[in-house]
């Protein structure tokens, strides 16, 4: 399981033309799952996110987690996260997990942080999806289970 996190000042995810989920602030996170991923994996990224010291204290010290700045969460399914791009010019996706699996693992994951007393907001699962943030910092990490 991949995520990339971008620490965002305000994010938004709009879906035919309609908002469907809107934080303040905190992370905007791109989810991708790969076939072998499991709840595992879902919770090692889920406790990471929510423990990160990335959010600024009085000191200007990336010294606070997202816990820390009640902050919250737009979490977004990304398949596209597991692209193979090594030949030709057309990525292929054969390493992202099957939708039906994806969409339960997405959930789980989701849950947990709510679990973790975190405000979640979604996108729309398989959807296209605009995703709007300002990007705070810029912040941006990666976080992959298989390095747990």
């Amino acid at each position: 399981m991949k995520a990339v996190v971008q620490r965002a000042k305000n994010a938004s995810v709009t879906v035919d033309d309609q908002v469907v989920g809107k934080i303040d602030h905190g992370f905007v996170v791109l989810l991708g799952v790969t076939h072998d991923d499991n709840l595992e994996d879902a919770s090692y990224i889920a406790k990471k996110l929510v423990n990160l010291r990335v959010f600024e204290d009085e000191n200007e010290k990336m010294n606070l987690s997202l816990k820390d700045v009640e902050g919250g969460i737009l979490s977004i399914s990304q398949f596209t996260l597991y692209a193979d791009t090594r030949k030709g010019r057309r990525p292929n996706f054969l390493q992202a997990a099957k939708p039906d699996v994806a969409y339960n693992l997405y959930e789980q994951f989701n849950q947990l942080l709510v679990n973790e007393g975190v405000h979640v907001e979604t996108g729309e699962f398989g959807a296209m999806m605009d995703v709007q943030l300002t990007n705070d910092g810029p912040v941006t990490l990666i976080i992959d289970s298989n390095d747990k």
